[in-house]
This record gives C-alpha cells, sequence and structure tokens, in this order.
C-alpha cells in the first residue's frame, strides 16, 4: 500500500515538474537585457533570458511597444536568439512588457 502512493506521490510530481514547463523568474521593475529563448505567437509570448540568467516570461499586451532601429515592428519580427532590451513592470508575480527593443 505504502509503496503504490509512494509512486503515485512521486509519478504526479513529475508530471507536474514537466506539464508546468519552463521555470520564470520575477524580477523587480526595470530594464533588462538578454536573448529571446522561445517565441510563442499564438499567444504572443516570449521567453527572454537575462545577462544574469534570470527568464522573463512576457506576454504583450496593446500597450506593448515593440520597436527595431526605432521603428515599430509587428511581433512576427521576434525570432529565438534574437538581442533584446525589456523594460517590465512588475504586477504582483506578473512581468509587464512595456517595451521590446531589438537590438540587432
Amino acid at each position: 500500500m505504502k509503496t503504490t502512493l509512494l509512486k503515485t506521490v512521486v509519478f504526479s510530481t513529475i508530471f507536474l515538474f514537466f506539464a508546468c514547463g519552463e521555470s520564470t523568474d520575477v524580477v523587480e521593475s526595470g530594464t533588462y537585457q538578454g536573448t529571446i529563448e522561445e517565441v510563442e505567437a499564438d499567444k504572443t509570448e516570449i521567453y527572454v533570458e537575462t545577462d544574469d540568467d534570470k527568464t522573463l516570461e512576457l506576454y504583450f499586451t496593446e500597450t506593448t511597444e515593440l520597436t527595431r532601429n526605432g521603428s515599430v515592428v509587428e511581433f512576427s519580427t521576434l525570432e529565438e536568439g534574437m538581442r533584446v532590451e525589456v523594460d517590465v513592470e512588475k504586477e504582483g508575480k506578473r512581468l509587464n512588457p512595456l517595451a521590446v527593443r531589438v537590438l540587432e
């Protein structure tokens, strides 16, 4: 009985770990530079690994300003591996991207 319960708990823990996806960090409001690790176009979401090894999960809103060389660009411009600078506002455990600038 104990073995079955233990196996169930271990399996559930492993499943939840993989089902939750990437581990992300919540940082203070501010400006950060890093590299786009993943782009989820259907959710208008990106994951950025900052220069100090934090992973930021950023969901774009209608007010997020996305620019490249000073010009506004579409979300579809973003690709994994691009260097970006992001201005984020921390609201609880959520990071709101105010501005994303493509640095390349």
